[in-house]
């Protein structure tokens, strides 16, 4: 070790310590047709931006979140679960999945997972019972895939009793498979993502961990020798992630060791998929609390090198590990290479990387948080960020950002009075492609956006099908929130579908292009991201006042490229490999 290794290590070693003070002294006190907005913000020659509505109560969505709360101040009532976007039943529209906790208590409250049915005239239907998902776990992450490639999207729900795969089965129903599937976790799993890492034409799954906690081995912390308060990340060793390797015939493999993935430090609350070096071959970004991030560069032979410190993502600036959360990447400046946006603790603000080239092979990027130089850093100093994920909410063709915001303490405010225990969301539009003109537009895009929460996973997805993208928000021990985008669809826009035939039927992994006169546009299919959540698989462009696509690429995970026909827009297509795009499905 230099001299230089070891002061960086003695700088880490102290401003957690510092962070763990400050932590402890929190607990001391003990979507239809747009409507006209007059008063909406304005963008670029005067047209009006969207706002959101909260139609939750209208939709008919009444699940309330159980954490477990019994007074015991167990850690995992903190966290709060995610939520997911996706079409369970095959009709073509989006349906909901919440994922609950469980009552402490014996005979206390029996909470079961939720799955609400688009009814496709903007309200939903529970149809939990008898979905195969109404099952009691203390759960907190959901993540979608369709693992055994037969058109129908499974179900993944991490708990801290044991993980559980649930096959799609068809028309709404799912059946329990964990047992036969061989993947075994019951490590505290939290955010988890489908993704091809061997481009084998089959979908591996990592799954996120978080600390080695259990009620018989709760650890008793009080500041005042007599009261209970809740622990930080410190008092508990990691758990560990785990990656599995599927092997076909619905059986999956533990691979974490063998493929370089084994991390037993690790506190893990996030995890995003990207290809960080541009070689091809899917990375991954995983997201700890107090402890380094870590960034798995694929080596595309089963295995992975871990190059978070050398990448400039395992600390922040301060050398100090971040309480981090939720994570999402993207290429948000257009440059061919993702940034990553990560959700972090209250005082430490978000962090936004973006990706510096590098003509070294052996040093593929160097990333920088630019955050602390613009408004995203700037208004996200005291929030506490969990879900958080790029998306075009204006469909102006520039990425903006979301940030599901709410602390872990209610009595945070007596000992920190700027912090609070409910936060607003965090809504940042972009401008352009430059990190340094966003724009805090929250308080502008409706009172509703507004609110302060106690909010944890976040989502999103055009579920009323009318051409923006709709968010949907979890809370920690309360209802959810869905907001519909009242006006995104004022430009144009076009959104693609992918369908695999080689590659996994999901088309997860997949980069789509869209060229118009604006430029080139690039998202990724992807699983996974923000905190516990999946958002819808479909991509959504925004193309502004363009009138129409002039290219359309696809790199398909396994590697293969096709250049399709330019589409009509304003309307959804599919994109089958190796056979072209499918008609296309206006939206109504």
């Amino acid at each position: 070790m230099n001299t230089s290794q070891a002061a960086s290590i003695r700088r880490f070693a102290a401003a957690v310590a510092l962070w763990g003070a400050a932590f402890a002294l929190m607990f001391l006190a003990g979507c239809t047709a747009p409507r006209a907005n007059p008063a909406a913000p304005k963008g670029k020659a005067g047209a009006l931006l969207p706002v959101f509505t909260d139609v939750t109560s209208a939709a008919g969505i009444h699940f309330v979140h159980d954490n477990g709360r019994s007074g015991k101040k167990y850690l995992p009532e903190t966290l709060g679960s995610g939520c997911a976007f996706f079409d369970a039943d095959g009709d073509g529209w989006l349906d909901i999945l919440f994922v609950n906790g469980r009552d402490w208590n014996a005979g206390g409250r029996k909470s079961l997972q939720a799955l609400y049915r688009n009814r496709q005239d903007g309200t939903f239907e529970d149809v939990t019972a008898g979905s195969g998902l109404d099952v009691e776990l203390s759960g907190f992450g959901v993540a979608i895939g369709d693992y055994d490639n037969d058109g129908k999207d499974d179900v993944y729900l991490t708990a801290l009793e044991g993980d559980r795969l649930f096959h799609n089965e068809g028309g709404g129903h799912f059946r329990d498979v964990t047992e036969r599937s061989g993947i075994r976790n019951a490590r505290f799993g939290t955010s988890a993502a489908w993704f091809d890492y061997d481009r084998d034409g089959k979908l591996d799954l990592f799954v996120a961990n978080y600390v080695d906690w259990s009620v018989a081995s709760d650890v008793w912390c009080s500041l005042d020798g007599v009261t209970k308060s809740y622990c930080t990340p410190e008092k508990y060793q990691g758990s560990g992630s785990r990656l599995f390797h599927n092997l076909g015939g619905g059986r999956f493999e533990d691979v974490t060791e063998k493929a370089g993935a084994l991390d037993p430090t690790g506190k893990s609350l996030g995890v995003a998929v990207l290809d960080y070096d541009g070689d091809g071959w899917p990375d991954l970004f995983v997201a700890n609390d107090t402890e380094p991030n870590r960034l798995y560069r694929n080596h595309r032979d089963g295995t992975f090198v871990e190059e978070g410190m050398t990448a400039g993502v395992a600390y922040g600036e301060d050398g100090a590990a971040r309480g981090a959360m939720g994570v999402d990447a993207a290429d948000l400046e257009r440059s061919g290479r993702e940034s990553v946006v990560v959700g972090n603790f209250s005082n430490q603000m978000l962090a936004l990387y973006g990706a510096e080239k590098s003509e070294s092979r052996d040093s593929p990027a160097i990333f920088v948080d630019r955050a602390p130089g613009t408004v995203v850093g700037r208004a996200s100093q005291l929030d506490l960020t969990f879900g958080v994920f790029f998306f075009d909410y204006d469909n102006d063709g520039w990425l903006d950002i979301f940030a599901a915001n709410g602390h872990l303490e209610e009595a945070i405010e007596t000992v920190q009075p700027t912090i609070r225990f409910r936060q607003p969301p965090r809504l940042f539009r972009g401008r352009g492609g430059d990190m340094n003109s966003f724009a805090d537009v929250t308080v502008s895009s409706g009172p509703d956006l507004s609110r302060a929460l106690v909010a944890r996973g976040a989502a999103c997805g055009d579920f009323d099908r009318d051409g923006d993208l709709d968010v949907l928000v979890t809370t920690n021990d309360g209802a959810p929130h869905l907001f519909r985008n009242d006006g995104g669809n004022r430009n144009h826009w076009i959104s693609v579908k992918t369908a695999g035939t080689v590659s996994n039927r999901d088309g997860i992994g997949a980069v789509v292009r869209v060229s118009s006169a604006q430029g080139t546009q690039a998202r990724r299919v992807h699983s996974g991201s923000s905190y516990c959540s999946e958002s819808d698989h479909v991509l959504m462009f925004g193309l502004g006042q363009d009138e129409k696509v002039t290219g359309l690429v696809v790199s398909w995970p396994g590697g293969a490229e096709e250049r399709f026909a330019a589409p009509a827009i304003d309307r959804l297509v599919t994109v089958e490999e190796g056979k072209g795009i499918g008609s296309g499905i206006l939206r109504p």
